[in-house]
């Protein structure tokens, strides 16, 4: 503009109407503003510092690190208590991620300067044995720590099943030992064992809330029964099938302790064809919803057809219900007739008899039902119809593959989604693909 102003003469009118208004318009903003306080204005220094805070709490330990040497401000708030109550350490090798791991000077900085502050921790581990190992030898450091919260979170396997057991126990009981106030404890898929959860409870039974141990095969049914017995506030558990019995159930449901609110049970075969499943008795199931009226019973299936028979034979208080093989008819049968308090089931393969029948039945008796997913399935267009017009509008999630539906003299693909639409009572279309 400056070029354009040493070009044109003065005497043109009708140019210099612009460069007078701008001049105003300028005039106007810098009385408005003067030109200290915009300088304040875009100054990110000046920010207050618990808004900073706040944008660091979302920063990785690198991003952080490199922020703080911004300004003596933000170094401050490097510093600050507040921002290590909460931390993820990630630890990857380049062989096995392409995720960044946490440099090894900055998390020895964090332990020397800010072990007291971590209350909330996780640890983020790609499936190396080196970063598994890595991430207990960082909770061995952990002496002077008051955790509260603590996660294993293996991005892939094996990760932590191939730390020795002596190594990785070691370094938990670290941690059991000297927090003393663990409200909530995530360490699926690894090694912990009977006299780890000893200690966890001799350190931390008044504070427990949470325990996820899916996958722990050096847990015994009774070293989780340890835990209910001692553990009275335990509010969510989640372990396999393996370690649950007509003992623990009776243990969550006694006066002392507290409403179980999420109970999850993994039933997995870790041999195909070889394992044979215990029955948990209904006196047990009804004497845990006697006690905890409200609980979610949450069951994961990984089993093969021939393997189902322990299951369901008996009314079962389970409200969600994950199929992730094939499930036979029968199955479905069995589920409709005993579990009037489903709320959720989805099933991600089943064969190719259409599943008319039983869907009717699991519409007709399990009233609470709000949830449904059906995979590799086959259920005649009238049939599925019938199934929507019986749970009406109570179904809030529908997700139903194209593939499923087979068309029939009553209805074909075109009409079916109306029709369902109309029972529903809002827009509904089958799915290209699985969405659970």
């Amino acid at each position: 503009m400056k070029r354009i102003r040493q070009t044109v003469k003065t005497e043109n009118p009708v140019l210099q109407t612009p460069q007078r208004s701008k001049k105003l318009k300028t005039c106007f903003y810098g009385s408005a503003f003067d030109k200290s306080h915009l300088q304040t204005l875009m100054d990110w220094g000046t920010l207050p510092l618990h808004v900073v805070l706040h944008i660091f709490q979302f920063l990785p330990l690198v991003d952080r690190a490199r922020a703080s040497s911004v300004c003596r401000r933000w170094n401050e708030v490097f510093h600050i208590p507040d921002l290590w109550r909460k931390f993820e350490f990630e630890l990857n090798q380049p062989a096995t991620s392409y995720l960044k791991s946490t440099h090894p000077d900055l998390i020895q900085q964090i332990i020397k300067k800010h072990a007291d502050h971590l209350q909330y921790v996780s640890f983020k581990v790609d499936s190396s044995t080196e970063s598994a190992e890595a991430a207990c030898d960082i909770l061995s450091q952990l002496v002077n720590c008051s955790i509260k919260t603590l996660g294993l979170i293996s991005t892939a396997k094996p990760s932590f099943m191939n730390v020795s057991k002596a190594h990785f126990a070691s370094a938990l009981t670290v941690v059991f030992v000297n927090s003393k106030s663990l409200s909530s404890i995530r360490i699926d898929d690894t090694p912990v064992d009977d006299p780890s959860l000893k200690v966890l409870v001799a350190n931390n039974s008044d504070t427990l809330k949470l325990l996820k141990m899916s996958s722990c095969p050096h847990v015994s049914p009774a070293g989780i029964l340890c835990v209910a017995d001692q553990c009275h506030g335990l509010r969510e558990l989640a372990l396999n099938y393996y370690i649950l019995s007509d003992e623990l159930l009776l243990a969550l449901s006694s006066e002392k302790h507290v409403n179980l609110e999420h109970l999850r049970i993994d039933v997995v075969s870790e041999n195909p064809g070889q394992t044979e499943f215990h029955t948990i008795k209904k006196q047990s199931w009804d004497a845990l919803v006697k006690h905890s009226p409200k609980v979610n019973i949450v069951m994961y299936f990984f089993l093969y057809e021939e393997e189902f028979d322990a299951f369901f034979r008996e009314e079962t208080p389970v409200t969600h219900l994950y199929f992730g093989r094939a499930v036979s008819k029968a199955m479905l049968g069995r589920i409709g007739m005993n579990c009037p308090r489903l709320i959720e089931l989805v099933v991600c393969a089943n064969g190719l008899q259409p599943l008319d029948d039983e869907l009717i039945c699991i519409a007709e008796r399990c009233k609470n039902l709000t949830a449904m997913g059906l995979g590799e399935c086959e259920v005649t267009c009238r049939g599925f119809i019938e199934f929507v017009k019986m749970c009406g509008g109570r179904l809030t999630e529908l997700s139903i593959m194209e593939e499923v539906l087979i068309p029939d003299n009553d209805y074909n693909l075109d009409q079916i989604h109306s029709e369902v639409s109309k029972h529903l009572g809002r827009l509904w279309f089958p799915d290209m693909m699985p969405t659970w």
